[in-house]
């Protein structure tokens, strides 16, 4: 990494740059190198990125185990910060978990309505309405919330990591196409694992092409050609999660590093202009960052949520 680097800000790198302050103050090298460990012989480089990572974890479970203790037992919770955290986990369970997924139902099950089963207790078709159909719901807890683990993971971890960026000398790991393509990969293992839970191994990959009324010779023709699509249809989405995440966070904090570039290109009278200028456009741009750091984390979770919720509810 290098100053002369005009992406530097925004890449990953085994260097840590500090500010000028700091390095004065303490005689360090506004560009110090993070340690190599060596694990069983084998060299590893530490990156700005994997320590942030670690970060969004502690962050992750420093919060969250503090929210539990206060929920545990049914108590309300109490304080604005905490109240933050719980409202923003119930708008991703309420919201997005259980709309998008609704109840899964086992490849084949025809004629059943979407509500005869819940969890812990069964709702006879046809005799009961819907707000008889929502209470037991409310009781037996909501069987989408199986799945609410992986997507309060992958939204509170992605809003983290997102955040980071917002300090000034740190950075937002979901800027490298590393980072979203290991969590596109983990989500697609997601996916595939628990539409087999649902459908079986086998079920769920044959679910990817529909039940169609073909003639012999004409399905041996088309429904191989319509699964290859499909398959790599699938593979493809959880392929753009990915690069749309990554897209979003390093073009947001590319242009803060040209606005703030803009200053250093330019001297006298000219220099008064655009510096105040550059300023503005940088907290403009700022504020936008922040609502793109909880923007993506719900888009990316809400594409889980669907992604999930075709695997397991395959017609």
């Amino acid at each position: 990494m290098s100053a002369n680097d005009p992406f530097h800000h925004v890449k990953d790198g085994s260097v840590w740059e500090l500010p000028t302050f700091v390095c004065r103050l303490f005689g360090l090298d506004a560009y110090p190198s993070l340690p190599v460990v060596s694990i069983f012989g084998y060299q590893f480089a530490i990156t700005k990125y994997m320590v942030l990572q670690v970060v969004a974890l502690v962050l992750s479970f420093v919060i969250f185990r503090g929210l539990a203790t206060r929920v545990r037992g049914g108590k309300p919770v109490a304080g604005a910060w905490w109240n933050f955290w719980e409202t923003l986990a119930l708008f991703i369970r309420d919201q997005v978990v259980r709309p998008s997924i609704g109840i899964p139902h086992h490849h084949g099950d025809h004629g059943h309505d979407d509500h005869d089963h819940v969890e812990h207790g069964h709702v006879e078709h046809g005799h009961a309405d819907a707000a008889h159909v929502g209470a037991a719901l409310v009781e037996a807890g909501h069987p989408a919330d199986k799945y609410l683990p992986y997507v309060w993971s992958v939204f509170f971890y992605i809003l983290f990591c997102n955040l980071l960026g917002a300090i000034p000398f740190l950075g937002s790991p979901t800027g490298s196409i590393s980072v979203t393509a290991v969590l596109a990969v983990v989500t697609f293992a997601h996916v595939v694992f628990f539409g087999s839970q649902q459908s079986g191994a086998v079920g769920f990959w044959k679910s990817l092409v529909p039940h169609m009324d073909l003639p012999g010779p004409l399905a041996i023709v088309l429904v191989p050609g319509l699964w290859c699509i499909e398959a790599l249809g699938l593979l493809i989405k959880h392929g753009v999660l990915a690069v749309r995440l990554f897209a979003n966070i390093m073009a947001g904090h590319t242009v803060l590093g040209v606005f703030l570039a803009f200053i250093a290109q330019v001297d006298g009278v000219l220099w008064g202009i655009v510096m105040p200028a550059s300023i503005l456009g940088q907290v403009g741009i700022g504020m936008l960052e922040l609502f793109v750091a909880f923007l993506q984390a719900y888009v990316f979770s809400l594409l889980t949520s669907l992604f999930i919720s075709a695997a397991v509810n395959p017609h």
